[in-house]
């Protein structure tokens, strides 16, 4: 699955980034924006495809988080940066496919505010819980919560993170209720899973796939198709036990409106390329991530559907932009 969704940017790889970084880009460092805490599954994937497309360019990328407000704060911090390619956006489901419709402070508007360079990853989010709960399975964690009657606690990386939508879209689709505890980020909600303050989670796979294999935390099943197995045979899809929930997440490179074409192709044949680099293939395996370089218009295909997707979830789920 994997080499397929490289092969979809093969255009991306036939000539090296040098070549055209030798006409002038990059000469000096980049910052990358990060809209999220560190450790947090966006700032996870961001931080290792960085590190190689500096290698692959030869300049180094800062990565600067700036968390807050489900990923609003960083965004807009990208979107009043000049575009010169010097400032690169790390752009997530939570922060671009969701914050708009959440939050009425939110003024920016991704197809309009922003150019897409490609996407990096596609990643499930994991059903999660604290070892000591009595349940093994999706179904046994919808009985455990309907038998405590919504006193049960969710955790979230925030007030419309996609942890939040997530959860809240099980437990629609579960019938059931739980308590929502929202955190400042995604490492913050994972870990009051792993202490017992809160009890389960549904959250991109790179926030908390270490911890399960640490023993940290119980995995209970994944949000993509029941046919996909991203964190292999042995971990069934949430969609299997429960009504063909599905409920996936992206990471992709975006930069301020007004990228010249030129520059967007430096990075985007420099993500590429590191996209293909064992390094990233390893800790993508690690963190349940699929590496999926683009094309632009695929891009926006993909970011056009899955906004809809959550602009009709929200509204199904009844929440009320805040």
């Amino acid at each position: 699955m994997l080499r397929r969704h490289l092969l979809a940017a093969a255009p991306l790889l036939c000539a090296p980034a040098f070549t055209l970084a030798q006409r002038g880009y990059p000469d000096h460092a980049i910052k990358a924006i990060v809209p999220n805490a560190p450790g947090s599954s966006v700032d996870t994937i961001g931080r290792v495809v960085c590190a190689e497309m500096a290698r692959v360019l030869g300049q180094p990328f800062v990565v600067d988080n700036r968390a807050g407000a489900a990923g609003a704060i960083g965004v807009e911090v990208a979107r009043a940066a000049a575009p010169d390619g010097y400032t690169v956006l790390v752009g997530s489901s939570s922060a671009i496919s969701v914050a708009p419709f959440l939050q009425k402070a939110v003024s920016y508007q991704p197809l309009r505010d922003f150019d897409l360079v490609t996407l990096l990853a596609l990643l499930p989010n994991v059903l999660v819980c604290n070892t000591a709960l009595p349940v093994q399975s999706v179904a046994q964690l919808v009985a455990w919560a309907k038998a405590r009657g919504g006193t049960s606690n969710m955790a979230s990386a925030g007030v419309g993170s996609v942890s939040h939508l997530a959860g809240v879209a099980f437990q629609s689709a579960g019938n059931f209720k739980s308590l929502h505890v929202p955190y400042k980020g995604g490492a913050q909600g994972v870990a009051s899973v792993v202490s017992g303050e809160t009890d389960w989670v549904l959250t991109p796979a790179p926030a908390a796939m270490s911890l399960v294999a640490a023993g940290r935390l119980r995995l209970l099943g994944h949000s993509m198709a029941a046919s996909a197995q991203p964190l292999g045979a042995a971990v069934p899809a949430i969609g299997s036990e429960l009504n063909g929930f599905e409920f996936a997440s992206w990471i992709g490179l975006m930069a301020p409106k007004g990228l010249p074409p030129a520059t967007s192709e430096v990075l985007a044949r420099a993500a590429a390329t590191a996209l293909q680099r064992p390094e990233v293939l390893k800790a993508f395996e690690t963190n349940g991530a699929s590496p999926h370089a683009s094309t632009v218009e695929e891009f926006r295909a993909h970011l056009t559907r899955d906004m809809e997707a959550n602009r009709r979830a929200i509204a199904a789920a009844g929440i009320q932009p805040e």
